[in-house]
């Protein structure tokens, strides 16, 4: 079992940056890919970016791609999103998660087994 807490949510101006945490507790995330997720008010949860267990390989959302970086480091049981010149449609709670053992690419909330409770970012206009 493992369980994830995320943090550093706030809320910027456009334009403006953040840098998400996920930090895991429990069994290593070590040999797990990892995902983030999120979901605005009346919408559907959105793949995000995803990391493979190495580090090596990253996966984005065209809606996020060249604006937001995922990274780990396993020796810290710690996976984060840097979210660059943020715009009001990132407006969301955002959740990171483990995949079960899918492919890292995996977009499909189904191929993720463990959830954190989400943190919350603002953009304003």
């Amino acid at each position: 079992q493992v369980q994830l807490v995320e943090s550093g949510g706030g809320s910027v101006q456009a334009g403006g940056s953040l840098r998400l945490s996920c930090a895991a507790s429990g069994r290593t995330l070590r040999n797990y890919d990892m995902g983030w997720f999120r979901q605005a008010p009346g919408k559907e949860r959105e793949f995000i970016a995803a990391i493979s267990w190495s580090g090596v390989n990253t996966y984005y959302a065209d809606s996020v791609k060249g604006r937001f970086t995922i990274s780990r480091d396993n020796a810290k049981n710690t996976v984060w999103l840097q979210m660059n010149s943020l715009k009001p449609e990132d407006t969301a709670v955002y959740y990171c998660a483990r995949n079960r053992g899918t492919s890292y690419r995996a977009a499909n909330q189904n191929a993720y087994d463990y959830w954190g409770q989400g943190t919350q970012v603002t953009v304003s206009s």
